[in-house]
């Protein structure tokens, strides 16, 4: 089989050691790995076969280096780790094309569904897909009727940014919540806000953003990793997340669970996405299966698939080859811990472990 060379864009994110180590240990053919960054310096330097730094997304000079960086290293295909870099990509993909280099995205009008939280949850509503409760608004004078509307203050609510990845802008007004239990107990990174502090944070900006204001489902939350062949799902592999850090999962497992299973292809076969997606869901009040949100990419912890059997982003590098993609036993019920490691870099810049 073809040996290939990927070339991985966010090569300093935390999940990209575990999705290295999936490339690298394919069990088929050799894979080097061309690691792309904004930053100058990367803690998975020493995973990587050759790194290089690139401009942001929105930088007009981004795809001209990611291309010059793809023909340097002769690469096959290029996978995007970054949320930003998505749409960015598949405006230009007939480009990469032209030069015989493939790129794990989903074509773009159905990107843009699934990366703008609230056209999501609008496109599921309209295809009678359960959903949580929301509102969408501009005006912050706005925030304390919908709240209300919701059922606050008998009910917890959330909010977040139509437009934002990982957690940025995510916080949960609780009424029921122990405020000395917060400030004692949790880490000043607590998603919890009163009320009273995001209605006066929100009223005294003169321009806010497109903010998603929806029921927040208590239930346990599931990180599900999908491959998924324009709209024809191949692999969904719920992750129960038990334990988080700043959004990351830092131990979870992966299981059965075909409710989960069953809403998550449902979404997918919907929006007709294609590769490595990531689904998000949580079980609400009145224990149903609702969406929280869509990474259309490869997931940070994905990694946890692989140890279970399914190396899906290996398999999302097949499907871009145009590949035949195997059936592969699951082994349910695997459970990953997540552990911090070090590289370390001298005045010259060589990088080393200890």
């Amino acid at each position: 089989m073809k040996d290939l060379t990927v070339l991985m864009t966010g090569a300093g994110a935390p999940g990209a050691p575990g999705i290295i180590s999936c490339y690298k240990n394919n069990g088929e053919r050799t894979i080097k790995i061309i690691g792309v960054d904004v930053k100058e310096r990367v803690p998975t330097i020493q995973k990587l076969d050759c790194f290089e730094q690139v401009p942001l997304a929105n930088d007009s000079k981004f795809i001209d280096s990611v291309l010059n960086i793809a023909k340097k290293y002769n690469v096959d295909v290029i996978q995007p780790l970054v949320t930003k870099e998505l749409e960015v990509f598949a405006n230009n993909i007939d480009l990469f094309l032209e030069n015989g280099i493939k790129v794990c995205v989903s074509p773009i009008d159905n990107l843009k569904i699934a990366n703008d939280k609230g056209k999501l949850i609008d496109e599921l509503k309209n295809a009678n897909i359960k959903i949580p409760n929301y509102y969408k608004i501009t005006d912050p004078l706005e925030f304390k009727n919908v709240a209300k509307e919701l059922s606050y203050p008998d009910k917890p609510i959330c909010f977040k940014p139509t437009k934002a990845n990982g957690s940025r802008g995510f916080r949960i007004i609780d009424n029921t919540k122990d405020r000395v239990k917060l400030l004692f107990n949790e880490k000043p990174n607590s998603t919890y806000i009163k009320f009273e502090e995001a209605n006066d944070i929100l009223t005294s900006m003169t321009d806010i953003p497109e903010l998603l204001v929806m029921e927040y489902l208590p239930g346990d939350e599931y990180s599900v990793d999908l491959l998924i062949n324009h709209g024809e799902v191949k692999y969904c592999m719920p992750r129960i997340r038990l334990e988080m850090n700043a959004g990351i999962s830092t131990n979870c497992t992966v299981v059965n669970n075909e409710e989960v299973i069953r809403y998550c292809t449902e979404v997918a076969e919907h929006l007709k996405l294609h590769g490595n997606i990531g689904i998000q869901v949580r079980y609400s009040l009145d224990n149903k299966v609702k969406i929280l949100e869509i990474n259309p990419r490869v997931q940070g912890s994905i990694v946890a698939c692989a140890a279970a059997g399914v190396n899906l982003p290996y398999l999302g590098l097949k499907l871009a080859l145009g590949e035949e993609i195997p059936e592969v036993s699951i082994n349910w019920n695997v459970e990953m811990f997540r552990f911090w490691d070090e590289v370390y870099f001298d005045d010259s810049g060589s990088s080393f472990t200890f």
